[in-house]
C-alpha cells in the first residue's frame, strides 16, 4: 500500500506542479527532528510522546489525552529546511478505533517552531472517517494533496476531531508523513558541524527538487560564505560533488588542522536566473592539540577516583600528560607535574583529595613536533562550587549577585573578579581583581552594574588560616551579559521558607489577586515548586498565572527595581513570551505599566494559543499614554478589560523572558 500511494502522489503532484522540475513523494520529516506537542502540556504517556509520530516506526504511536475535546497535534522542525509540503499521509495506531483522527489542519512558519503559523491546508481524513473503521497499522489510501508553493522551515499538524469523541479519551496516531519538495540542496556530506581527520574532502549533497545546476561557495569565513563575497565563489556546476585539498583543486596544499571550513550550495533553476540560496554548512579539520577533555573543563564534584581522557589531536602518536593542583605549575610544565609520555588517550591520577581544584594538560607529539595543549580544570566534592550564574552562562542580566556554595574546609572565601581571564587566574590579594573576603554564611558578591554583551571572569578561593593547605585556589568561571535588558526571566525564584533571608517565592514578588475580591489572578502553585518548571520558554522556570474573570479581570504586578530606565541603550521594544491553553476562555490579554498605561494583544484569542509565542510591543505606545520611560515603576500582566471590567471566563497562562530590546541595526 505504501508503494501504491507513493506512485499516486508522484502522478498527482506532477499534474499539480507541471512546471516544476520534480514532483513530491518523499517524507521530509525524520527521527531526531525537533518535535513538540500541541498543546505542549505533557498530557501523554511517556512511551507515547509527540516525536513518535514521525519516527518511521508504525509499531509506536503518539497519544494525547486532549484530542477528543479539542484540536491537538504536534509541531516539527524538519532537518530538511525550506521545503514545500504538498501532501500528507496518516497511519492508524494499534487499538481504540474511536481515537483515530478524522480531520486535519496543516500550518507553516518561517519564524520558529512556536510560530506564528500560516494555514496551508485543512480537510477530512476520508479513510479514517468511514462507517467501517480503517484497519490498524494502515496508512490512508485516499490521497491527501493540496496546492502549496510556499517553503517553510517549521510545520504544525493539528487533528481537529476524532472518530468517536463520546467514547474516546484521547487522540492517537501511529505515523504522519509530510510529503514535500525542497527548494534547496540537502543532506550535506560530510554532515554539518562534523570534525574530520583528513586534509582533503569530497563534498557532496542532494540536489533540491528544482535545481538544474549549483553555485558552490567555500571559504574559512562564515560571513563571506553566507554573503558570497571575497573569493568564496568556486563556480557553477551540474554535478553534486566537489573535491578540495588536492593539487588542481581548491586548497591544493591540503586542508589545515584546527581550521573550520564553511560551504554553501545555491540551487539554480533551468532559467539560469532563479536561484535558491542554500544553508551554510561547516566542517572542521581536527586540530593537532588534544581536545574534548573528560571531565569537561570547569567540571565540579568530580569523583576523586576519576579517570581522565581526551580526544587525540590530529596525527598524534604520543601524549605528554601534566597534572597538579596549581594552574601555573601545570601551565609551565614543572617537573613535579609531568606524568610521563603515554600511548593511550587516558590517565588515572589515583585517589584525589576532596575539596580541591585540579588542573591537567596534554601535549601531543606527532613524530616531528610537540603541540602544547590547553590547561583544563575540575574540582572534587567539598570544593567551592553549584555557582550562580553557571560557568559559561550567556544572556545574563547586567545586575546580579554572584553566589557559590562554600568549600568544606574553608572558614572564609576570597573573591576575584574582572574582564581578563588570565588576570583573574593569576591574581592575589594585592591585585585589582581582588574584591575582598566573605565569611561563612555570606557566599555572595555584588559586582555592581555590568556592561552589555561583555564576558566576565571570577574566582573564589577557600581560606582557613589555621590549615597549612590553605588557600584552596578555585577555578576561573565565566559568564556573558545579555545585549538586551532583562525585566524578568523567572530564574531567581525559589521555594524557601519566608523566614529564610534567601526566600524569594514568585507570588511574593508578582503580587496577584489573592485576598482581593476584584482581582481573579493567582500566581504560582499551592505547593512547591511554586514556579512552573516543565512548561518553560528558556532556562528552568516560567510564571504560571491562573485567571478567573468572574470577578471582572485578573492581573499580577511586579514592582521594578531594575531596569526602571526603559530608555537605556535606546531600547524601544518590550518583548514578552507567553503561552496559553486551547481550553482557556478567550479573555483579552494585556500588559500595563505604572498601573494605568495599557496595551492589549491584537489577537482576542491569544489566551488559547497553545505554543510559546513572542509578543513585541513598541514602547512609544506607552509613552503616548503618559508613561515616563526613564522611570517605569511597575509592570502588570493581565486578562480581561482592566479599564472596564466585565464578568468573563477562566484559564491558565504561562509567561517567560520579559525583555527590552534596542532597535535592530539596518541590514
Amino acid at each position: 500500500m505504501y508503494r501504491k500511494f507513493s506512485f499516486i502522489v508522484v502522478v498527482v503532484c506532477t499534474l499539480l506542479f507541471g512546471g516544476m522540475a520534480q514532483a513530491a513523494g518523499l517524507d521530509i520529516t525524520a527521527p531526531g527532528d525537533t518535535v513538540q506537542g500541541v498543546p505542549n502540556d505533557n498530557d501523554w504517556p511517556s512511551n507515547e510522546s509527540p516525536p513518535l509520530a514521525i519516527d518511521d516506526n508504525t509499531a509506536t504511536k503518539y497519544l494525547h489525552f486532549k484530542g477528543f475535546t479539542q484540536s491537538t497535534g504536534f509541531q516539527v522542525t524538519p532537518s530538511a529546511s525550506q521545503t514545500i509540503v504538498v501532501g500528507l499521509t496518516f497511519t492508524t495506531a494499534n487499538d481504540a478505533v474511536e481515537r483515530d483522527p478524522v480531520g486535519f489542519e496543516l500550518y507553516g512558519s518561517n519564524v520558529s517552531i512556536n510560530g506564528p503559523y500560516t494555514l496551508i491546508a485543512s480537510g477530512n481524513i476520508v479513510d479514517f472517517s468511514q462507517t467501517a473503521a480503517w484497519p490498524r497499522f494502515t496508512m490512508n489510501e485516499t490521497p491527501i494533496l493540496f496546492d502549496n508553493d510556499v517553503a517553510y522551515d517549521h510545520y504544525q499538524v493539528l487533528f481537529t476531531g476524532v472518530r468517536n469523541p463520546a467514547s474516546a479519551n484521547s487522540m492517537q496516531i501511529s505515523e504522519v508523513e509530510l510529503l514535500g519538495m525542497s527548494l534547496i540542496s540537502l543532506s550535506p556530506e560530510p554532515a554539518d558541524g562534523v570534525m574530520l581527520r583528513d586534509t582533503w574532502v569530497s563534498l557532496g549533497w542532494t540536489a533540491g527538487d528544482f535545481a538544474a545546476s549549483h553555485d558552490v561557495y567555500l571559504g574559512e569565513n562564515y560571513d563571506d560564505v553566507d554573503a558570497g563575497t571575497g573569493d568564496t565563489f568556486q563556480g557553477n556546476q551540474t554535478v553534486t560533488y566537489f573535491t578540495i585539498g588536492f593539487p588542481g583543486f581548491p586548497y591544493p596544499d591540503g586542508l589545515v588542522p584546527g581550521t573550520t571550513y564553511y560551504w554553501r550550495i545555491d540551487d539554480v533553476e533551468a532559467d539560469g536566473t532563479t536561484i535558491h540560496k542554500g544553508k551554510v554548512w561547516s566542517f572542521m579539520i581536527t586540530p593537532k592539540v588534544a581536545l574534548n577533555p573528560n571531565p569537561v573543563d570547569g567540571a565540579e564534584f568530580v569523583d576523586p577516583n576519576v579517570e581522565l581522557s581526551w580526544e587525540v589531536g590530529f596525527g598524534a602518536m604520543l601524549h605528554h600528560v601534566y597534572f597538579g593542583d596549581n594552574f601555573a605549575d601545570v601551565d609551565n610544565g614543572t617537573p613535579d607535574t609531568y606524568k610521563g609520555p603515554s600511548g593511550f588517550s587516558k590517565y588515572t591520577p589515583g585517589t584525589l583529595e576532596s575539596g580541591k581544584a585540579f588542573y591537567w594538560r596534554v601535549d601531543e607529539f606527532n613524530g616531528f613536533e610537540t603541540y602544547k595543549g590547553d590547561v583544563w580544570g575540575f574540582t572534587t566534592p567539598g570544593a567551592v562550587g553549584s555557582v550562580y550564574p553557571r560557568n559559561g552562562a550567556v544572556d545574563v542580566r547586567q545586575t546580579l549577585i554572584l553566589k557559590w556554595s562554600p568549600g568544606d574546609s574553608a572558614a572564609s572565601h576570597q573573591v576575584y573578579f574582572g574582564t581578563d581571564k588570565d588576570a583573574v587566574r593569576n591574581a592575589n590579594t594585592g591585585s585589582p581583581e581582588y574584591k575582598g573576603s566573605r565569611d561563612l554564611g555570606s557566599e555572595s558578591y555584588d559586582p555592581g552594574k555590568l556592561e552589555w554583551d561583555a564576558t566576565y571572569y571570577w574566582r573564589v578561593d577557600g581560606i582557613d588560616n589555621a590549615n597549612p593547605n590553605s588557600p584552596w585556589v578555585g577555578l576561573v568561571w565565566s559568564f556573558t551579559t545579555a545585549n538586551f535588558l532583562i525585566v524578568d526571566d523567572f530564574e531567581l525564584y525559589n521555594d524557601l521558607d519566608p523566614a529564610d533571608p534567601e526566600s524569594n517565592r514568585i507570588f511574593n514578588v508578582w503580587l496577584d489577586g489573592y485576598g482581593i475580591p476584584t482581582n481573579g489572578s493567582i500566581v504560582g502553585y499551592e505547593t512547591p515548586p511554586f514556579a512552573e518548571q516543565t512548561i518553560v520558554h528558556s532556562g528552568r522556570q516560567s510564571m504560571p498565572l491562573s485567571y478567573d474573570n468572574s470577578v471582572g479581570y485578573s492581573e499580577a504586578t511586579l514592582t521594578l527595581t531594575y531596569p526602571r530606565d526603559w530608555t537605556e541603550k535606546g531600547v524601544s521594544t518590550l518583548t514578552i513570551w507567553f503561552r496559553g491553553i486551547s481550553a482557556n476562555a478567550a479573555e483579552p490579554m494585556y500588559v500595563a505599566l505604572n498601573g494605568s498605561a495599557v496595551v492589549s494583544h491584537d489577537n482576542p484569542n491569544a489566551a488559547q494559543i497553545g505554543a510559546w509565542t513572542e509578543w513585541n510591543i513598541d514602547l512609544q505606545i506607552f509613552a503616548d499614554q503618559g508613561v515616563n520611560l526613564a522611570d517605569v515603576k511597575t509592570i502588570a500582566l493581565g486578562l480581561g478589560n482592566k479599564k472596564n471590567p466585565l464578568a468573563g471566563g477562566s484559564g491558565t497562562m504561562y509567561f517567560d523572558d520579559i525583555r527590552l530590546y534596542p532597535p535592530q541595526p539596518a541590514p
